[in-house]
């Protein structure tokens, strides 16, 4: 095939929900509105809290202040396109649109797994090391980790956006999706992308499966030292910490893994989509949710915060 005969693509046209009828759009608007809205607060609450409270600051909770923030940038990249494709039907996104939301997500995303495994880490140190602690962990390695976590998704990003976008589109344009995922384009392409499969596929065993591994190591670790701990208070309070980390990853790791790494021929498209939507959007609103509701540390940190905002006033 040659250049003369390829349509060039300006846009693309997002499926997303669009086989569903108007009013079950609209329910679905309606439904991830909320959690959207939820996410937002949830988050900046948890931002807040962390960064007011002085019993607050050691390094899991900024680590958790950094998680928010991820799930925020996560959130404003792919839930508000996806809210007027439900309300409004805009389905259609600009070429450069897409290459921009594509790489947010892929740094986000790459971000966020990182974090996840330093967040286990930290966990790690601090039940199994606990006397080494503030020199493992102290507030210069904080930063620097945080900062490696944030910066490990740049290369990810723009290598795997940049060569998506290098290759021709023969003039199919709808995206069977309802965000900018690497798999649904890539469907569109009209050149031979088993090079690119094959880079994405160790790309994402790199930043989802190996993370995920190191996890799992460090809960090993983790959980052969609770239970041995003499004193059934700090095997609770190890366990309480551990156990919110624990859940969240689960929830994040087990939807991804299930949508990147199941083979092609067993997932049917809508199927993914759900999948999609549990990592993408429901994930995120959950985190601030186990980390308040399940820390003995977050809810009296939270009743001071607001007592100290809202006391004043009514005096």
């Amino acid at each position: 095939m040659t250049w003369e005969n390829w349509t060039i693509v300006s846009e693309f046209i997002l499926v997303s929900f669009s086989t569903l009828s108007s009013e079950l759009q609209a329910l679905l608007f309606l439904l991830f509105l909320t959690i959207y809205l939820v996410t937002l607060m949830g988050n900046v609450l948890i931002i807040l809290v962390t960064t007011a409270d002085s019993s607050l600051q050691n390094p899991m909770y900024f680590f958790l202040r950094n998680l928010s923030f991820l799930e925020i940038g996560f959130n404003l990249v792919i839930v508000p396109k996806m809210l007027g494709t439900l309300i409004i039907q805009d389905t259609t996104i600009s070429f450069f649109g897409y290459a921009t939301q594509m790489y947010f997500f892929f740094l986000f995303g790459a971000a966020e797994c990182c974090l996840l495994a330093t967040m286990a880490y930290d966990r790690y140190v601090a039940i199994c090391d606990p006397l080494q602690c503030p020199i493992i962990i102290s507030h210069r390695a904080c930063a620097q980790l945080a900062a490696a976590c944030w910066f490990s998704g740049f290369p990810v990003a723009i290598v795997q956006t940049t060569w998506i976008f290098s290759f021709p589109f023969c003039g199919p344009n709808r995206v069977n999706h309802f965000f900018c995922d690497s798999p649904p384009v890539i469907a569109l392409v009209c050149a031979d992308t088993s090079l690119f499969e094959l880079k994405a596929l160790t790309a994402t065993v790199l930043f989802i499966l190996f993370p995920f591994l190191l996890i799992l190591g460090s809960y090993v670790w983790i959980l052969s030292t609770i239970f041995r701990m003499p004193s059934a208070e700090g095997t609770h309070k190890a366990f309480s910490t551990s156990f919110s980390h624990l859940l969240v990853v689960s929830l994040f790791y087990s939807t991804a893994i299930l949508t990147y790494f199941r083979p092609r021929s067993s997932t049917s498209l809508e199927s993914k989509k759900l999948l999609s939507v549990s990592y993408t959007v429901v994930t995120p609103m959950l985190n601030p949710i186990i980390y308040s509701l399940r820390n003995s540390e977050v809810k009296p940190a939270l009743r001071r915060v607001i007592h100290g905002t809202l006391g004043p006033q009514r005096l």
